[in-house]
């Protein structure tokens, strides 16, 4: 049977392949042939079939785009650093007490901490800076950055003088500064902002540089003196305000006020003038001024170095109408009018600051007292007649706003007293004898200043 079946397909000739136009592609035949269907496709069926792959297309296409708007997150993000930064404040709140010219400043201290990730880290520099930022909402010239920014270097810590290997855990760095008392406290007002910010940065070997920042809060706060007594005259009438004020006003809280108007009668020979206060209304303004200065490039449009635009904006902080409560007394010839002021804590009054760099902001106390003009004869001064005739009579007085010192005390006055500071000690005692082979050789005790 086997040599039958080779005879048979020996002698089986090879029937002619059919010629092509193009050679025909080989393909490798895969390991479970798929069935192929030999209907004639329906018109429907091709219709079909031409919608799914339109629908395909859409579908890789959408996909396409989706892949696009939701990148990937990058591996960058996913590594842990080296080491972190973080801080520990130690001294308390930083309050500067009295004004800038007599305050001694505030000490501030803590200690920066870094922690190691790694088993050995090796830091080439590690410093910090404290720096104070001015930003304008108006410079010289929009959009640039240098001229609506101002940055000043206050002081800096070098934690590192040469290069160190930190191994894995927490590693603290003690710093401490004496803020000067003359720095402008922290500020935000419509024309221009200054914070205070701490900046660490520790550069690694590698060149990698771990940061940290954390912003710092400066108030300044007065301690109250004595009352201020201020007289005003209104000519050309014999009208004379005499007002009693607190020394220091406060954001939160209401403080009094004491105004005396004398000199409202004047007598004549058969009939006496008088002026009757009818109204009096009071505002506390608010006015911030700020110099705009010009970056190296720009310097030019404000007219050269050392010059700047000058921007001011006053607001109203407090305002009230007093229609009743005085006493008026004719035969003294004075009105006396108490009331209390207080600000609005909505508007967010600000504290009173003057800045070197331009920034300043003062407030203003400001009377109206709207009086009209009476007459009567000396015989019957209850008969009064109004004349018709009234003046407004318009004042102002300035007013310090600051923070509230509470039970805090300046650093100086709460510190011992150093080496020079000590009085002199009492007097020195030594032993001295006359005639030490005298049958009297008693010691005797001197001493010496």
């Amino acid at each position: 049977m086997p040599g039958r079946l080779l005879s048979t397909l020996a002698r089986v000739a090879p029937s002619p392949l059919p010629k092509l136009d193009k050679p025909a592609k080989t393909h490798t035949a895969p390991l479970f042939p798929p069935v192929y269907s030999f209907e004639a496709p329906t018109a429907q069926a091709t219709t079909r079939s031409q919608e799914s792959l339109v629908m395909d297309i859409f579908k890789r296409h959408d996909k396409h785009h989706a892949d696009k708007k939701t990148p990937k997150a990058s591996p960058k993000a996913e590594v842990q650093s080296a080491a972190t930064l973080n801080m520990s404040v130690e001294s308390p709140p930083i309050v500067f007490y009295n004004s800038a010219q007599s305050s001694t400043g505030a000490i501030f201290s803590g200690q920066l901490m870094m922690n190691i990730h790694e088993p050995y880290v090796s830091i080439n520099k590690f410093e910090m800076r404290l720096l104070a930022f001015v930003s304008t909402k108006k410079p010289v010239v929009p959009h640039c950055a240098e001229c609506s920014t101002q940055t000043t270097e206050i002081h800096k810590w070098e934690f590192l003088t040469h290069p160190a290997s930190l191994r894995h855990g927490a590693h603290s760095f003690p710093f401490s500064h004496l803020l000067p008392g003359h720095l402008p406290a922290t500020t935000h007002g419509s024309l221009a902002t200054l914070d205070y910010y701490l900046s660490a940065v520790a550069t690694t070997a590698n060149g990698d540089k771990i940061t940290y920042r954390r912003n710092i809060d400066i108030k300044r706060a007065i301690f109250p003196g004595n009352e201020k007594h201020s007289i005003r005259i209104f000519p050309p009438t014999n009208l004379t305000a005499s007002v009693k004020l607190t020394p220091v006003i406060h954001p939160i809280g209401d403080f009094p006020i004491e105004m005396r108007l004398s000199g409202i009668v004047q007598n004549k020979a058969d009939s006496q003038t008088r002026w009757r206060l009818r109204k009096l209304t009071w505002r506390i303004e608010e006015t911030q001024k700020f110099i705009a200065p010009a970056c190296s490039r720009h310097i030019q449009k404000v007219g050269g170095e050392g010059k700047g635009v000058l921007h001011e904006d006053v607001r109203a902080i407090a305002t009230d109408e007093v229609k009743t409560g005085w006493k008026t007394d004719f035969e003294r010839g004075e009105i006396d009018v108490e009331f209390t002021a207080a600000c609005n804590v909505a508007l967010k009054p600000l504290c009173d600051m003057d800045s070197q760099s331009g920034m300043s902001i003062k407030h203003n106390l400001i009377i109206e007292m709207v009086v009209a003009e009476e007459w009567a004869p000396l015989k019957k001064l209850s008969q009064a007649t109004p004349t018709g005739a009234a003046r407004v009579l318009r004042t102002q007085f300035h007013l310090t706003l600051t923070e509230r010192s509470g039970m805090g005390i300046a650093w100086d006055e709460e510190q011992p007293p150093v080496y020079e500071d000590v009085p002199a000690s009492p007097p020195t005692y030594t032993d001295e004898c006359e005639d030490p082979l005298s049958a009297s050789s008693s010691r005797c005790a001197s001493f010496t200043l």
